[in-house]
């Protein structure tokens, strides 16, 4: 039994020095370092209550930050990581994202927020780079200052209708939030769908909820075989609606989800192997945890944060935290003088493909590598997992990653 199933930590053998550094060390640093050879960088995420909480991503940059400074610094830079409670709310957002600009940061780093709309136009107006958000808003695929690290919901939501076309899947039902961004994602799941000729039943509800018994009954309809059911719900509603369709008790229906509604913790909480989420299919961002691409990100919570339970390897967020980390170190590394907003920015704009060992495709945000995608032209990253719940533990059930980019760009 995989021990992420058993700890939110996963333990992995010792490894050496060079590999706890997991790419992120950089020339040698003074340890005493004055202020002018620090790098300040923010790192925000909801912290308190369960839904919407991601208190593991700036619990897991300040873990990088001992790390880079245990190992030398970025270019001889120490890196200061501030972190700061975005409570789930545009005001909690708004809130740390002028703080931000207060603390004069170089950089935002693998955090989490709902509330790009609010929180982008003071990040640009500070001049302040986002690098690596977790891709819930339109503007952090439109900004200028925003560099995500991932394909956010679209890709997701094309991938999981390819994934369930390709699985077999002849009716597809999907359970989403009743919003405006909610209302985009049909048209993605439906691009994947169309591989196949499948238009999906669309049930938009409110999240939140403490019932969703009479959304699961539509979902699964007559629960005839090759049908599928699909959530593209926050974590809580998503292990809601789960616990109401469990009690329907369907024997032909498959479920799905994409990465972020359900994660490993979800599929350990509900039975494992014995619960309603065994052989449930899921589309990710990135190769799940027992790849052996996360060694490195495993190894440096094993020895700087082994005791902080708010980490959780297998978390997507925690994943794009570290990823975005890999891409601030690339930038600083192209910077000749102070490393400030503008400095990383302009060498973010200029980079070479950035290299992050298969956790990702090479990641670029220079124009000729922009996707020609009007909604979202800062996505560079189209690519994405197909994953299953086998053995209570979520596997690859494709090898490799799966670009959706032809999807994405349907007319």
């Amino acid at each position: 039994m995989r021990s992420t199933r058993k700890s939110r930590h996963v333990i992995v053998a010792a490894v050496g020095a060079a590999a706890l550094v997991g790419g992120l060390s950089g020339c040698g640093g003074d340890a005493n370092a004055s202020e002018h050879d620090v790098i300040k960088v923010m790192t925000w995420a909801p912290e308190e209550g369960s839904a919407g909480s991601a208190a593991g991503m700036p619990a897991l940059a300040t873990a990088i930050a001992k790390q880079v400074n245990d190992t030398g610094g970025l270019q001889g830079h120490q890196l200061q990581v501030v972190t700061c409670d975005e409570q789930n709310t545009p005001v909690g957002a708004a809130a740390c994202a002028t703080e931000a600009a207060n603390q004069k940061v170089a950089a935002v780093v693998g955090s989490y927020s709902q509330f790009a709309g609010t929180f982008m136009p003071i990040l640009e107006t500070a001049g302040i780079p986002y690098i690596g958000g977790f891709g819930l808003s339109p503007q952090e695929f439109t900004s200028p200052y925003s560099y995500p690290v991932n394909g956010g919901y679209q890709a997701l939501l094309a991938g999981n209708g390819e994934q369930l076309a390709e699985s077999g899947c002849h009716r597809v039902a999907v359970i989403r939030p009743q919003s405006k961004g909610g209302d985009t994602m049909l048209g993605f799941l439906n691009a994947g769908l169309s591989t196949k000729q499948i238009t999906a039943v669309d049930i938009p509800v409110d999240q939140g909820r403490t019932d969703y018994t009479t959304e699961a009954g539509r979902a699964i309809g007559a629960d005839l075989p090759h049908s599928c059911v699909t959530t593209a719900l926050d974590p809580a509603s998503t292990a809601t609606f789960y616990d109401d369709y469990r009690r329907l008790s369907p024997t032909n229906t498959q479920l799905s989800a994409i990465i972020g509604s359900f994660q490993q913790s979800l599929v350990d909480s509900t039975g494992g192997d014995t619960g309603p989420l065994r052989s449930a299919l899921a589309t990710g961002w990135y190769p799940p945890d027992d790849s052996p691409v996360w060694n490195a990100l495993h190894a440096a919570v094993k020895q700087y944060a082994f005791t902080d339970n708010r980490i959780n390897t297998a978390d997507p967020g925690e994943q794009t935290t570290w990823i975005a980390f890999e891409v601030l170190r690339k930038a600083v590394s192209e910077v000749n003088g102070p490393v400030t907003g503008s400095a990383l920015k302009a060498a973010l704009d200029a980079s070479a493909p950035i290299n992050t060992g298969g956790q990702t495709p090479p990641l670029s945000w220079r124009d000729s590598d922009l996707l020609p995608l009007a909604s979202a032209p800062r996505l560079v990253n189209t690519k994405v997992t197909f994953q299953q719940v086998r053995v209570g533990a979520l596997t690859e059930e494709k090898t490799g990653l799966v670009d959706v980019r032809s999807i994405l760009l349907q007319p």
